[in-house]
């Protein structure tokens, strides 16, 4: 009974303030504004933008790094990010100088004038050129491979750009799924060969092969790289190979046995950060990843639509967002509406109204009031009322009794919710009727043949269940499907 649903549940962003100061702490972005702002008339770049080679010393003890080729490349690094994110504009050499200069962009004001999300529209912009680098190939000699136009011959490489990328974005996007599929938002991390596994050892496997071993070994040693470029940029917490492994078995880390610690084998984690920028790649791509707070602006039909397969904690809090935002009066009303319809969502439209209901308090009970009458709404308000302890609440006439029982299944079938309570409820809500398969199927609902022919595989009485069958029969016999 399933209808499309979201690829990936609801993630809890951190406000854009508290992202924009994350972004700006961010190792090589906080490198890249301090040589921006280092840059001066005598700077000299090459034909590439690069900072050269003469004046990287210079810019390596301006940020603190060492005297040596580690800080030469670090501050390489951090120039090449300047430049990639507008804080710093080349400009050509004049004349016959084979050099030119630098000066700062108009992104390095935004930095500290702009808004938050200023701020990180230019890390984003970081992002990706640091994501570029990560999946770059790596090689002795550039110029071997570079042909008389001027273009890169890949295929002497073995190296497939679109594949490496392809295959990092896959790592990060099972990263996040990991890490909002949990709830942890960050806060636990994944250990490296798990990751790699990920992407490597085939769903139905069981015991993997030596040829895919050897693959998630390879793998996790080239995530390792890519781990260590991407922690600067402040998207990952990352914990390395341990190195020793490596001296002890070879070029490449084994993936690690039962009983070993697996944190030496690299463990790595997205930070909040981390979670927002993957998130816009995702969204960018055109991935459906919802995050909490996208609602809270749109009418109710479209919040019921929305958080209809959201996990419970995730559908009340972007629930107590939409009501904060619009205030309860007449938010009773507009869900009540919005919960109407004989698609194939509309029971669980109703069930998240209910649970909505009870957020919006007492100032909901004229609205519910009003729908006592309603053929589809008059039995969820009527347990909506009992539940407050409300006076004056009319006995539901029998039809509406089977309607609701039968609309309450669809619901948490559409839902896919845990098949033991499902169970529970499919058996508590055919033993509170004598004879009920004897007058369900005839219940004017879109959803009563499914409902019932699912009756007849959860129940657990046998007799129950071939009850449940025959009526789902009748059911479709009458309906004529």
């Amino acid at each position: 009974m399933s209808a499309e649903r979201p690829t990936l549940p609801p993630v809890r962003l951190h406000s854009q303030a508290e992202l924009a100061r994350d972004a700006l702490a961010a190792p090589l972005l906080a490198r890249a504004v301090r040589l921006a702002r280092w840059a001066g008339p005598g700077t000299r770049v090459g034909a590439g933008g690069e900072l050269v080679e003469a004046q990287l010393p210079a810019a390596a003890e301006h940020l603190g790094l060492a005297a040596d080729e580690d800080g030469a490349a670090e501050a390489s690094e951090a120039w090449r990010l300047a430049v990639d994110t507008g804080l710093l504009d080349v400009h050509d050499p004049e004349g016959d100088d084979a050099e030119g200069t630098a000066s700062a962009g108009e992104n390095l004001g935004l930095l500290t004038g702009g808004s938050p999300q200023d701020v990180l529209t230019i890390w984003l912009d970081g992002l990706e050129a640091v994501h570029a680098d990560a999946t770059a190939p790596v090689f002795d000699d550039f110029a071997e491979l570079v042909g008389e136009d001027g273009s890169i011959d890949f295929d002497s490489l073995d190296w497939d750009p679109e594949a490496e990328a392809e295959f990092l974005d896959g790592v990060l996007g099972n990263l996040y799924l990991l890490t909002v599929g949990d709830g942890s938002e960050g806060e636990a991390p994944v250990p490296l060969p798990a990751l790699a596994a990920s992407m490597i050892v085939p769903d139905e496997m069981g015991e993997p092969t030596d040829d895919i071993l050897e693959q998630v070994s390879e793998a996790m040693m080239r995530l390792d790289d890519q781990f260590r470029l991407l922690e600067p940029i402040g998207i990952v917490a990352y914990r390395p190979v341990d190195e020793t492994l490596l001296a002890e078995e070879g070029e490449e880390a084994e993936p690690p046995a039962d009983d070993e610690d697996v944190s030496r084998y690299g463990m790595v984690r997205l930070t909040p950060l981390g979670l927002y920028g993957i998130r816009a790649r995702m969204l960018e791509a055109g991935i459906d990843a919802p995050a909490i707070g996208d609602l809270v602006d749109k009418g109710a039909d479209t919040l019921l639509g929305g958080i209809a397969y959201y996990p419970e904690a995730a559908a009340r809090t972007e629930v107590e967002q939409w009501l904060a935002r619009r205030g309860a009066d007449g938010a009773a009303g507009e869900l009540l509406d919005a919960a109407r319809g004989a698609d194939q969502q509309a029971p669980l439209r109703r069930l998240h109204c209910q649970q909505a209901l009870a957020l919006v308090g007492a100032e909901a009970e004229p609205a519910v009031r009003a729908v006592l009458d309603d053929a589809e709404l008059g039995g969820l308000a009527r347990v909506w009322l009992a539940e407050r302890g409300a006076a004056d609440v009319p006995p539901p006439p029998e039809a509406m009794i089977f309607w609701l029982a039968i609309d309450t299944i669809a619901a948490q079938l559409e839902a896919d919710g845990d098949l033991d309570e499902l169970q529970g409820l499919v058996e508590g809500l055919s033993g509170q009727h004598s004879g009920f398969f004897d007058e369900a199927w005839r219940v004017a609902h879109p959803a009563t043949a499914d409902v019932l022919e699912a009756m007849g595989r959860l129940h657990s009485d046998k007799t129950k269940a071939k009850e449940a069958r025959k009526a789902a029969f009748k059911a479709r016999s009458r309906s004529g499907g």
